[in-house]
């Protein structure tokens, strides 16, 4: 513990955004950052707690106090290598994660002001590629080979992880672009894809084989890639978006928000859109259905790309500003959560539940909402949901469905790879999908359903351990 006091004396500092009227003008990150002087202050808050909760709450095991002490005393380049032991890419947690460490934070709990750790953990990583601290390393060869299907957050971590033990990996990647979730689900003005293709663009230099446009088991044989490698690691995400099957649910006007995000993106990267086919919110009424981060940037994109007006609306109640006292540590807080992108400009409602979409000529043109309560049970048990009869419709242009994803059903790709006639009899290892051939794993939200980056990271690091002990143990029989 560097400076035994600084917890009393300095108080939290956030870097904070860039000014609104300017950030809403781009999609350059909205975040800014400290000075290295008032970056090292804040490391130093760390009170090294002999029970570190943080260390605890974080999906990948970061060993926070370490790191910030190191951070603290200067010493950038040992910073990085301890936060680079648990933590892959922490130049996407440092920017994207929901820090459930800061929410664990002794100093959180005791006085609502924990260690900026998350910010913390990006300038740690900035400051590693800046000066150099990162650096291509080909490991020796050990002759196996692995095929990874997907590269969003967990596949790029198992591809990570396994080429740095010697294994040849390729990854399998439908999309023009690898990334995943990191390349097109998530807004530029969140994180840039420059960071994004940096560590794609290392881990290239490392040896990791990048396939894109490429979907397994139908561009290319499933059956090709089984026989072709001595394990596969399925990391295909949860993709599929819930949808709302209501009465004018088909009028034009009514999209998924994947649809919003990733064609923006898309555009961004240069990769082209047709006209006939491009969603554009300017000078429009937008309707964003549901309440969380997908919702919120699909607000944020809506402000960049001039709406006329956004209201965001959500089925649930509004949740307790600051602390919830139905939530208490160590659940996660489930308190309201006010993004960058709301502060651009949106209005929100709770308890609105949407009974149907209004069109003229199968043009959107309106939405019927109705009012609903939420009766708590006598006895333990969830809440019930009861409609009111309180009507109302809302005039919009364009609405964005952005109520979540569904669970993922792996069977299709499973038979595809003629591995097992039944996917629900496979045997879970260390909550990694095996198959009945044992050359199969599954990881992140493939498995979980949909889930946070940190916790699909954490995942494929598990994957990788499974896989490798597996081929390990395969090799000595």
């Amino acid at each position: 513990m560097g400076n035994p006091k600084a917890f009393l004396n300095i108080p939290r500092q956030e870097a904070g955004y860039r000014p609104v009227l300017e950030r809403v003008e781009d999609y350059s990150e909205v975040e800014q950052t400290l000075n290295t002087s008032d970056r090292r202050k804040q490391a130093s808050r760390c009170m090294d707690c002999g029970i570190p909760f943080c260390h605890w709450a974080c999906p990948v095991g970061n060993k926070q106090p370490e790191w910030q002490e190191l951070l603290y005393e200067g010493r950038w380049k040992e910073a990085y290598h301890v936060l680079s032991l648990t933590c892959d890419f922490p130049e996407f947690t440092g920017r994207i994660c929901p820090a459930p460490c800061e929410k664990s934070c002794v100093l959180k709990l005791s006085a609502d002001s924990p260690v900026t750790i998350r910010e913390n953990e990006a300038s740690i990583a900035e400051a590693a590629f800046r000066e150099g601290y990162v650096n291509v390393k080909i490991p020796v060869r050990n002759g196996k080979t692995v095929a990874v299907i997907g590269s969003g957050p967990a596949g790029l971590v198992v591809a990570n992880q396994l080429n740095r033990k010697g294994y040849t990996v390729t990854v399998f990647e439908k999309d023009e672009l690898p990334g995943g979730l990191l390349r097109f689900g998530i807004p530029n003005f969140k994180l840039s894809k420059n960071i994004v293709q940096r560590r794609i663009d290392l881990m290239t230099a490392e040896g990791v084989i990048f396939k894109t446009n490429t979907m397994v088991g139908k561009e290319i044989l499933a059956r090709e890639v089984v026989d072709n490698f001595d394990a596969v690691c399925v990391a295909i995400g949860a993709e599929v978006p819930r949808d709302l099957p209501v009465e004018g649910r088909n009028l034009k006007g009514v999209h998924f928000a994947m649809e919003f995000l990733g064609q923006q993106n898309r555009m961004l990267e240069g990769i082209p859109v047709p006209p006939k086919n491009q969603i554009s919110a300017k000078g429009k009424r937008v309707l964003v259905i549901g309440g969380g981060d997908t919702g919120s940037d699909c607000v944020g994109t809506s402000n960049r790309h001039g709406a006329k007006s956004i209201l965001q609306i959500e089925i649930m109640p509004k949740p307790p500003v600051g602390h919830n006292p139905e939530t208490p540590w160590p659940m996660y807080p489930q308190v309201l959560k006010t993004s960058s992108s709301h502060e651009e400009g949106c209005e929100r409602r709770w308890n609105l539940a949407t009974c149907r979409f209004i069109g003229e000529r199968n043009v959107l043109k309106a939405v019927e909402v109705e009012e609903v309560e939420w009766i708590k049970p006598a006895v333990g048990g969830r809440p019930e949901m009861k409609m009111t009869g309180k009507k109302e419709v809302i005039e919009v242009d364009l609405v964005f469905l952005a109520m979540g994803f569904v669970h993922p059903e792996q069977e299709g790709l499973i038979k595809e790879l003629e591995l097992a006639t039944d996917a629900r009899k496979n045997i879970a290892v260390d909550k990694q999908l095996r198959t009945a051939n044992n050359k199969i794993f599954a990881c992140g939200d493939a498995i979980t359903g949909a889930s946070l980056v940190v916790r699909a990271m954490a995942s494929g690091h598990k994957a990788a351990d499974a896989i490798d002990a597996f081929l390990k143990e395969k090799k000595n029989k």
